[in-house]
Formats: structure tokens, sequence, C-alpha cells
């Protein structure tokens, strides 16, 4: 990573670059705010709040997307809280271990890694999900509950948004996994529960494991027709009913589908390409099942 170090004290900025160094790491040091602003391609700022009359302000707002972590003699609400709440991520109290500041590097570095990929999750599924239609009143849906769809999607769906909507985090297990069970067994009630495969069990196992899920916030998926639960169960049906047929799909019906479903995916020239059809064909079909492409 590469490393800013602002500290007035420059024997201090240079035992830490050197132990930094060490450790593969490119440090620079600046014993001055001003100086500091001049650059901002750094991973890492190790703000000292020992310098005299500065204004920290403007390296925090300069190193907004690096982890500042400021480096304090005593805590106080100038030198801890307000740069905190300016959007500096922590301190560290001088005098302290190497080994501590690497810690807490690396603590944020993990935290900032873990939340572009949370947001990189939450765009790819809100676009893959984008042309499902069904709505519901989450607030009033109580848990476990059962959903029935032979398109897993909708399943996916559904409980994706049902985590979303109530701030929780969600815990996927399939139970073609052997140790679904003792994984679901030792789970905490804080995190949605999101099953699926339910269809897998055996018919002798499924009473135990509704007994197993009876107190726990999850959510049970199963492509198959779900019977002699006493939990709700939701039967989810695709758009036109097309995937809950339970048999291969006619022709007519898959081409209807991937029009109804595809159509703002992909450009006229390439959805015809990948049915195999002309451009020509392909505004017959949507004249023939009556689809209205709104421009």
């Amino acid at each position: 990573m590469k490393i800013l170090i602002i500290e007035n004290e420059v024997y201090l900025a240079q035992s830490i670059a050197t132990k930094l160094g060490d450790l593969g790491h490119t440090c620079e040091m600046c014993t001055s705010t001003k100086d500091a602003i001049k650059s901002n391609n750094y991973d890492v700022v190790l703000l000292s709040t020992n310098i005299n009359g500065q204004d920290f302000n403007p390296i925090i707002e300069t190193f907004r997307s690096a982890i500042i972590i400021l480096m304090v003699s005593y805590i106080s609400n100038d030198t801890v809280s307000k740069p905190l709440s300016a959007g500096a991520k922590d301190y560290i109290l001088k005098p302290f271990m190497i080994e501590e500041l690497v810690r807490k590097i690396n603590h944020y570095q993990d935290y900032e890694k873990l939340k572009k990929r949370d947001i990189a999750y939450k765009k790819y599924l809100t676009h893959s999900f984008s042309t499902l239609t069904n709505e519901y009143d989450h607030d009033s849906i109580e848990l476990p509950i059962f959903i029935s769809s032979s398109f897993q999607k909708y399943s996916d769906a559904f409980a994706f948004e049902h985590a979303y909507e109530n701030d929780l985090p969600i815990h996927f297990i399939t139970l073609s996994d052997p140790k679904a069970i003792s994984e679901i067994e030792s789970l905490n009630q804080d995190a949605i529960l999101y099953i699926i495969d339910y269809q897998t069990l055996k018919k002798s196992d499924k009473k135990s494991f509704c007994s197993l899920i009876a107190n726990k916030k999850a959510i049970v998926s199963s492509t198959d027709k779900i019977e002699n639960v006493e939990h709700r169960v939701l039967e989810i049906k695709s758009e036109n009913n097309i995937f809950d047929q339970g048999d291969i799909l006619p022709i007519e019906d898959y081409v209807k589908y991937i029009v109804l479903n595809y159509q703002y995916k992909f450009p006229d020239i390439e959805l015809s390409k990948k049915l195999g059809i002309s451009r020509k064909s392909l505004w017959e079909k949507r004249k023939k099942y009556d689809i209205i492409k709104k421009k």
C-alpha cells in the first residue's frame, strides 16, 4: 500500500516509515497539512494531531477515499471526536506498537473491500431481478415461510428483497450440502436464513426440518409443490406461467418468454440472433403474442 505520514516529529515519522517499509509498504512523509494536500494518491494517511495551528479538515476532505488514521498524544474533542465526525476512520494513541497500527490498517482495508463488494453485489442483484414484477408487503410477512416456484430466480428475488426491506443480513444455505442441517442449527436469530433445495430432502426428514426452523427467520425455497407443512406457503408463478408447467417448454412458449423478459436487455438485432430468427420474424412474434415494446 502507498502510505502518507503527516507528522512534524521527523524522527517518529522516519521510524514509522522504516517499519512499514520493512512490511512491504511504500511510505512518504511531510510535516504540514499544506504540503500534504498537494497529492491525494494514497491508500492510507497517518495524520498526527500534534501539529499545532493546523486545520485538519482539508486533509480529511482531500483524502476522503483513503483510510485516515489519527495519531494522537491525548484524546479530546479536537484531536479525536471532530476529525472522526469529519471522515477519519480511527485513531491510535501514542506511543503505539507498529503491530497495532498495522492491525488497524488491515482492518479498514478489509472493510473497504467488503463495502465495495457489497455495493457491486447489490447492483448486480438489482439488475438481475429487474424483470421480475412480483411485489409484496414485506412488513406483514412473518417468518418462517416456504416459497414454491418452478423458476428459482423468483424465490431468490423474494428472499433478497425481504432481507433488504428489513435491513437484515442474509445467510444462504442449500440443502444439497451434507452439512446444511448442522449449519442451520448453529446460526443465531440475527440473520435471515435463505434455504433452497427443500425438494431434495427425503420425505422422512422434512418433518424434523420443519421443527428445526420453526423459531428461525427462515425463507425456504422449493422448485416442487410444497405440501403438509404447518408454516405459510407462498406459491410464486412465473410470468405467463411459462416455467410452471413442469415439462419441457414448447418452442413458441420459450420464444414468447425470451421476448417478454429480454427485449429491454438486448437490441432487436442481438435478440433475434440469439433466438435464431430474423428481425422480421421477431416483429411478427410480437404481433402474434400481442407484445408491445415501449420505447
